[in-house]
């Protein structure tokens, strides 16, 4: 399952770059030794943090890449939950097709209010 998401966030993540979205990855994931695991969590590693975050003016959105059978683990409930309260969106994309018509709606509503 695992390499399907991997597959489902890199045609997103170029996708994104097409329509000129400012985006990351963050790569929360994976197996790592101990060494490396306690470096990144002294660094601030959260478990649960979604896979995409996507930058607009004034507007933050979170984006968890599932496959269509896919759930979210304990952690990443939890992390949208933490989200939503702050008042940020928090998606969950199952397929290229959600961020497609995702993106039509976004560039609509920035081509409105940049016009």
């Amino acid at each position: 399952m695992k390499h399907i998401e991997h597959n489902i966030q890199v045609a997103i993540h170029r996708l994104l770059s097409a329509y000129n979205i400012l985006h990351f990855a963050v790569p929360n994931g994976g197996l790592r030794n101990i060494k490396t695991a306690s470096y990144l969590k002294a660094e601030g590693t959260l478990a649960g943090v979604s896979d995409l975050v996507i930058l607009l003016p004034n507007r933050a959105v979170f984006v968890e890449v599932k496959t269509d059978k896919g759930s979210q683990q304990a952690t990443q409930k939890d992390f949208q939950k933490r989200v939503e309260t702050l008042g940020f969106e928090y998606l969950i994309w199952r397929s290229v097709d959600d961020a497609i018509m995702w993106c039509e709606r976004v560039v609509e509503i920035l081509n409105k209010t940049c016009h």
